[in-house]
């Protein structure tokens, strides 16, 4: 077994020509992103990219500053977690004989467990460290509830099938995934903006704004990677009419919170609003792209908040 494991049946290059479903495709006129981004995503690096930037991105908008461990703690988190998602997914189907549930970023953690196992374990204790170490005994107790939840949803994502109906019912997975990710990112600044600070308390409702709408861009965003993964069509809109429509409601909500003189809050939501056109452009793109430089770039266009951060 462990021979087979480390070797698995696809290698990548068929991955790379192959869909969902195993039909053969053209790859010949498709474009493989630029190396330091296809690593950028093999590495699981992408995901804790942009919970850092979108965490800033919430604090920078109401004008709250940051200590350093809190995004460091969040990357490292995050880090961990993902390596371990794709690790366990992979074990899960060369178990289960279910290869075509595999991608490219699959193999290549099998493949390199020896070096992501030991990496996700440090990382994790470093996280846990930064958290004992600086967190206010308070905001540990808030933050609590969240960890609570991500262990839930970890656990019943990858426990035994029997047990995932429940929460299959309650809500789709890319529909908690984005709730949980939102709440990762905001929750250092909505704790701050309780503090009984006039400045930060008039900057619960733009937060609040802004939260909700980076909710249903990370769910577009996870939806949009299914979708494309597994060959199957958007119901009813389609990925490019629900981004076209999240981008439009992004206008409308950027104008409202410019209008009660909310300048940064509007242009972090228009920056969403950029990251749903992008991703509009990347649906209508995808044929031209190949498998792991639409995936890749799926995560990349939720960076558009940098503009801001680095003025």
């Amino acid at each position: 077994m462990e021979s087979s494991l480390a070797n698995p049946a696809i290698p990548v290059r068929a991955i790379n020509k192959e869909d969902a479903t195993g039909r053969t495709i053209a790859t010949s006129h498709r474009l493989d992103p630029l190396l330091p981004i296809a690593w950028w995503h093999l590495t699981s690096l992408d995901a804790p990219t942009v919970a850092v930037v979108w965490t800033l991105a919430f604090a920078w908008a109401v004008g709250i500053t940051l200590p350093a461990w809190v995004p460091a703690s969040l990357a490292l988190a995050a880090w961990s977690v993902y390596i371990a998602d794709r690790l366990l997914d992979a074990r899960s189907a060369f178990l289960t004989n279910q290869l075509h549930r595999l991608r490219l970023r699959h193999h290549f953690h099998w493949r390199h467990r020896r070096i992501f196992i030991p990496l996700a374990l440090v990382s994790a204790c470093a996280a846990v460290f930064l958290v004992f170490c600086f967190m206010p005994v308070a905001a540990l107790e808030r933050n609590s509830v969240l960890g609570a939840a991500a262990l839930a949803y970890f656990s019943g994502v990858h426990s035994p099938r029997r047990f995932r109906p429940l929460l299959s019912r309650l809500l789709a997975k890319e529909a908690l995934v984005a709730i949980l990710f939102t709440a990762a990112c905001v929750l250092p600044t909505l704790s701050r903006a309780f503090v009984p600070v006039p400045a930060h308390s008039a900057a619960l409702w733009p937060l609040s704004a802004m939260a909700f709408f980076f909710t249903l861009l990370a769910w577009i965003n996870c939806h949009a990677i299914e979708c494309w993964e597994s060959g199957d069509s958007a119901p009813h809109l389609g990925i490019s009419g629900h981004a076209l429509l999240l981008a439009f409601t992004g206008l409308i909500l950027g104008a409202m919170l410019f209008a009660i003189h909310s300048p940064r809050t509007a242009g972090v939501v228009c920056a969403g609003e950029a990251s749903a056109l992008l991703l509009a452009m990347l649906d209508h793109q995808r044929e031209r792209l190949s498998p792991l430089a639409l995936r890749a770039a799926a995560d990349l266009v939720l960076l558009t908040p940098l503009a801001l951060l680095l003025q």
